[in-house]
């Protein structure tokens, strides 16, 4: 091949990309077995496999049944293992499988009329002044930049792009947000999951995961997203120690809860601030509309994607960024934010004692989610489905080897009828999978 120019798993793996990127290899094209490639190209079929593994992360190759591994047609992946989960959700009574707020708790929209000054200027200051000086006020810890992205996803994809190549290795926390999975996936990177407990990732688990040598580590400091586990300052302080020892790590934290988290913000980022980038999300708390997030993070990794992304969109409106400033300070908005998270911690609360007098305890969490254990997946889910009721299977969530099944649960969308629910969610955890009589 001549555009190997680098005879190793990675170097094979792009020199193919460059080939379907420019059409020499079209879709649909079935590829030689490996052993024919290690043959041709005087390279170890081990060496040819691991290439094919990282194309078939980044979505460049597939397997297509008996015709074996063929260049994949743009388009034809499939959804992402989130939006699988999902796919055969809709028409429930009771759709519990979204992670959404409850429009009803969101605070109410000041009126737009004089809102917001229109900008005089393509070459306003990205992020509105006031806003900015309110964020960084509110921050963990001071932040080196602050930028304002189209939600967290859209900050943590920027991120992503910038610091991971094809090949690289990433941690996560096991089980984790499956959106983040499929962005990875789609980037060629390799991820290993750490497992996690009610405080979140867990330090001596991470410390064996960091020997593989990671480029970065992705944590949720609050409502991990599906478990609900938040940091204490003990655990925050225990993981920075960590990876404290591996300053060539970047750490990306996405704080999804913000303000519907009944804890203080914390990051890893008080401690080793050069190698955090803090992602904290308004849709949450304020409206999944809004699609608003701030990021802070050291100069190093910021810029080059802010200037780059001035090539593009060049900064997120700051007519939203205005309606977001005043979400923040008007006192009716800060009001309906505080009741909402009490009445999210209500309708959690509600439902795990209901399953804990059925036996079912479940860790202390907080957010809109918990993480049910069931005996099998899909017998939890028909059996959730005859009553009307809708949840997220967990293999979506998790990472590696298969798990002890778990359904993710919204429970903060259950509004009344708790009993009743969680009576139906212990119903639904103890269902087994019939067999079919011959």
């Amino acid at each position: 091949m001549e555009r190997l120019s680098d005879a190793s798993a990675r170097g094979l793996a792009e020199a193919v990309s460059r080939a379907v990127g420019d059409g020499a290899l079209a879709g649909g094209l079935k590829l030689p077995p490996v052993r024919s490639v290690a043959t041709e190209l005087q390279l170890s079929p081990s060496t040819v496999n691991s290439a094919w593994q990282l194309l078939r992360r980044a979505g460049t190759i597939r397997t297509d049944g008996r015709r074996g591994t063929v260049v994949a047609t743009p388009g034809a992946g499939g959804p992402g293992r989130y939006r699988a989960a999902l796919r055969q959700t809709s028409g429930f009574g009771l759709d519990l499988s979204t992670g959404v707020p409850d429009p009803a708790l969101l605070p109410p929209l000041p009126d737009l009329h004089g809102l917001s000054p229109a900008p005089s200027s393509y070459l306003d200051e990205p992020v509105l002044p006031a806003l900015g000086a309110l964020l960084r006020e509110r921050w963990p810890y001071p932040p080196e930049r602050l930028a304002i992205f189209d939600g967290a996803m859209d900050a943590v994809d920027h991120v992503a792009t910038a610091l991971l190549r094809l090949g690289d290795l990433a941690l996560v926390e096991n089980p984790c947000f499956p959106p983040l999975l499929d962005l990875l996936d789609t980037l060629g990177v390799r991820v290993v999951g750490v497992g996690t407990d009610a405080h979140g990732m867990i330090p001596e688990r991470l410390a064996a995961a960091l020997t593989r040598r990671p480029a970065a580590v992705f944590l949720q400091p609050r409502a991990l997203n599906p478990t609900g586990a938040s940091w204490s300052p003990s655990r925050a302080a225990s993981l920075a120690a960590v990876l404290g020892k591996t300053p060539q790590v970047y750490v990306v934290e996405d704080d999804s809860a913000g303000e519907l988290s009944s804890g203080a913000p914390l990051s890893v980022g008080t401690h080793i601030p050069r190698q955090t980038l803090h992602v904290r999300s308004f849709s949450k708390s304020h409206g999944p509309d809004l699609r608003l997030a701030a990021i802070s993070g050291p100069a190093t990794v910021l810029d080059p994607i802010l200037e780059r992304r001035l090539l593009g969109q060049g900064w997120t409106s700051r007519l939203l960024q205005h309606l977001l400033l005043t979400l923040l300070t008007a006192p009716t908005s800060i009001a309906a934010v505080a009741a909402a998270r009490d009445e999210y911690a209500r309708r959690r609360r509600l439902i795990t004692t209901g399953l804990a007098s059925a036996g079912i305890v479940l860790p202390p969490g907080e957010g809109l989610n918990l993480w049910l254990p069931v005996a099998d997946e899909q017998a939890a889910l028909l059996s959730l489905a005859s009553a009307g009721i809708g949840a997220a299977a967990g293999t979506a969530f998790t990472v590696g080897p298969a798990a002890a099944p778990h359904l993710r649960v919204t429970v903060g969308l259950i509004a009344i009828g708790h009993t009743e629910v969680a009576e139906r969610l212990v119903t639904a955890a103890r269902a087994a999978v019939q067999s079919i009589p011959r």
